[in-house]
């Protein structure tokens, strides 16, 4: 588990050094006064990042009427830089909790694509690249959408099983998309849905939906008929490259978690040591 922030840290934000831990997400990040930190940020990334985020931040909380999608705001430190020491912040919401509901973060997910395709209507630098330093579900994307061919010989058989059914069927345009919804969409007192965390992704919001999809599935109740929807066509393909980007995102490996959701959706496989991963 991260330490809490050192004091240089919580000085820079102008917060008080009583922290909290807040529930969620990795267990790393806390509240600090009106302030929740979380670390491991990647400064270069959230330089582009947090300014487009705060600037869709402000609209939605502007926009007249009810608001049903808001997103969290990200708040600099007091010489402007948008993460110290691998810490960055947001405004902390008081009075928020969990949605786990599928139908709900799909449409969540789905409002928030749109303001973000109309927001960044082009691949930024930043995104068309590799990164300099890749986390491990950077390197995991990458290889959902490499070429099988292109692939190190050294990944486990049933990943590299599972990767021979795909083809090239087009998942639709790529954008700006969030690829962790499952997880980060709250639901603040006044019953507007909050977005958190966003991780950025220049890719189909197909693939973004099927991530959502067999998250809620396999980790938050979702019941599996949800995967049914996803078994062929264009679905499919999306659903085989989430999974992969799961699978190979886990450290250590937990591809016996995934079982479930690969009975559905490649039941052709069923027998094959893809379905029984420790085999």
């Amino acid at each position: 588990m991260t330490a809490s922030p050192p004091p240089d840290v919580l000085d820079r934000f102008a917060v008080p050094d009583d922290v909290e831990r807040l529930d969620g997400g990795q267990g790393c990040s806390v509240r600090a006064g009106d302030l929740a930190l979380s670390p491991d940020r990647d400064p270069v990334l959230q330089e582009w990042l947090s300014p487009v985020q705060a600037r869709l931040a402000y609209e939605l909380d502007l926009a007249p009427g009810r608001h049903p999608l808001r997103l969290v705001m990200p708040v600099p430190a007091r010489d402007g830089e948008w993460v110290v020491d691998g810490w960055a912040a947001t405004r902390f919401e008081p009075g928020v909790v969990v949605c786990h509901d599928l139908d709900l973060v799909l449409a969540t997910g789905r409002l928030l694509h749109a303001h973000l395709a109309s927001a960044v209507p082009e691949c930024p630098a930043l995104l068309a690249s590799p990164p300099t330093s890749p986390s491990r579900w950077d390197r995991a994307e990458a290889l959902a959408f490499t070429p099988r061919a292109q692939w190190p010989s050294d990944l486990p058989a049933p990943v590299r099983t599972l990767g021979a059914l795909l083809d090239d069927t087009p998942l639709g345009p790529s954008q700006l998309v969030h690829r962790d919804l499952a997880s980060n969409v709250l639901l603040d007192p006044r019953g507007s849905a909050l977005v958190i965390d966003l991780s950025p992704a220049w890719r189909p919001v197909l693939w973004a939906e099927a991530i959502c999809v067999v998250d809620c599935v396999l980790w938050h109740d979702a019941p599996l008929t949800a995967l049914d929807a996803w078994r062929t066509g264009r679905e499919r393909q999306a659903m085989l490259r989430a999974l992969l980007f799961r699978m190979l995102s886990d450290e250590p490996s937990q591809l016996e978690s995934y079982r479930p959701a690969l009975d559905v959706v490649v039941p052709d496989l069923l027998g094959h040591p893809l379905a029984h991963p420790s085999g």
